[in-house]
């Protein structure tokens, strides 16, 4: 009972890889999420000592019971996995896209927070971390925000969703609280991953976000629940 687990969605590469890498380099025990077997196992490996490799699709829900069957005890669940597929506002954007956002970003989340919710409960001290993002702020997006114009409307269905994203956060610390769950929502920053174009040719260092994940997932008892911050621990406007 004194090693801890934890279990990282989407996290065979970008941030996803680099907050297991930080989380076993803690001690923890870490299963790396990947939907591709031969990925997961890579990553596995590339991370070491305390990393497992755990075939896991959060749009899947006969992977996710699988996945959840394997883990009796879990003390940190950071829903990693998420999808940009395009730019585009709104009104040009497909509703199919809406949906497959939606169904990885929102839906996904909730079914792997359903699945292990029973070995979260287990732990002594459960932690939920969700990988959010500042676009997703209503007030940064009418207001001033460094991080993108404000008034663009781009990347409507991946910013509608982690909005989403935020309100499920608010709801399960707000349900969870009484068994001593922490649930928080992190806003990671522009990052140099495969999110998106825009992300892969003008984003900064994914480690620097998965040192801000690793913070909300090792919070301790008196920490925050219910709360949206930002790679650098500071709070981010909902």
């Amino acid at each position: 009972m004194n090693q801890r687990i934890a279990l990282v969605t989407g996290a065979n590469k970008g941030i996803g890889k680099h907050i297991a890498r930080l989380l076993a380099a803690e001690g923890l025990t870490v299963y790396v999420g990947s939907r591709d077997p031969g990925r997961g196992q890579r990553a596995a490996e590339e991370i070491g000592t305390g990393a497992r490799p755990l075939v896991l699709d959060v749009t899947d829900p006969q992977t996710i019971a699988q996945a959840a069957a394997r883990l009796d005890r879990l003390d940190v669940l950071v829903n990693n996995a998420g999808i940009s597929p395009s730019l585009t506002p709104p009104a040009e954007t497909a509703t199919d896209e809406f949906r497959r956002t939606y169904e990885t970003n929102v839906f996904g989340v909730v079914a792997v927070t359903n699945a292990f919710l029973p070995a979260l409960r287990r732990s002594p001290h459960p932690r939920i971390v969700n990988v959010s993002s500042g676009t997703a702020s209503l007030t940064w997006s009418t207001g001033p925000n460094p991080q993108f114009t404000p008034g663009s409307g781009g990347a409507a269905a991946y910013r509608s969703s982690k909005a989403a994203l935020n309100a499920l956060t608010v709801l399960y610390a707000q349900t969870l609280a009484g068994d001593g769950f922490k649930v928080n929502a992190l806003a990671p920053g522009l990052r140099a991953t495969d999110l998106n174009p825009r992300a892969a040719q003008t984003g900064g260092d994914p480690a620097e976000a998965a040192l801000g994940a690793v913070r909300l997932a090792l919070l301790p008892d008196d920490g925050p629940t219910g709360g949206f911050f930002s790679w650098d621990g500071t709070s981010v406007p909902w």
